[in-house]
């Protein structure tokens, strides 16, 4: 008996540039495992060939309600190790216990009123699962989130990992339903976007202005990636080419 339902996905990463269109800048493999009372587990491994290239290592879990329960990041960078933290989310605050380069041994704890809606740890799929939050019964709408946690403002992830806020006033909208062919398959899809959807902003790095993202993820409530672009500064396409999936036994 198996109790569980299990996904396994791969991602390929590909550059947009002028002259690197379509060339393979990277790739994520991820496993999913969701439980009978609604918990899931995302186990995600990250590779960035881009230099200084980036090697991460993820898994998170969400509760039931799509609330972040805990989560751990190991990180390399330039093929040598970061950091390594380990994180977890109570009702009135964050904990994190790690170890990085630039700081050593640290604790550190960020105190909140509420949950945050969104915690940031960068796999691709991760940012897939953000989107279940938005509440989608007004049909397309924009939507402008407050302050959340992040292990790294860095747009690759690159730094941390530590609890880091990102500052409020992002913006998620939700564009619509639609049926989309990837590597995968074909899929019923809902179709959102980071920032100001066609705004033609270059966004930058080290002001943390991300440019516009789009996200394609599965319609059936897994919120599992199909395809995603970001325009800007970054011109990267992403793409999910395989997928598993295996359902509990009764």
């Amino acid at each position: 008996m198996r109790p569980h339902k299990t996904l396994r996905g791969h991602i390929h990463y590909t550059s947009s540039k002028p002259g690197r269109e379509g060339v393979e800048r990277g790739r994520e493999f991820f496993t999913i495992t969701v439980h009978g009372d609604g918990r899931r587990t995302l186990r995600a491994h990250c590779e960035i060939d881009d230099e200084p290239n980036v090697l991460r290592d993820v898994t998170l879990t969400k509760n039931r309600h799509w609330d972040t329960t805990d989560a751990f990041v190991r990180l390399s960078l330039g093929d040598e190790q970061q950091g390594s933290s380990w994180f977890y989310f109570g009702d009135d605050g964050a904990d994190c216990e790690g170890w990085t380069q630039e700081r050593g041994r640290f604790s550190e704890h960020e105190a909140y009123d509420e949950r945050p809606a969104i915690f940031g740890t960068h796999p691709i799929q991760g940012d897939a699962w953000h989107l279940a939050v938005i509440d989608r019964s007004d049909g397309p709408k924009v939507h402008t989130f407050d302050r959340f946690l992040m292990t790294s403002l860095d747009h690759r992830g690159a730094t941390g990992p530590s609890l880091v806020w990102h500052h409020p006033g992002m913006v998620i909208e939700y564009v619509g339903e639609e049926t989309i062919t990837v590597g995968a398959g074909t899929f019923d899809a809902l179709h959102f976007c980071y920032g100001e959807r066609g705004s033609g902003a270059q966004g930058s790095n080290e002001t943390n202005e991300h440019p516009p993202y789009e996200v394609w993820v599965t319609a059936d409530d897994e919120f599992v990636l199909l395809k995603a672009q970001v325009s800007g500064y970054m011109m990267t396409q992403y793409e999910l080419m395989s997928l598993e999936v295996h359902e509990q036994d009764d």
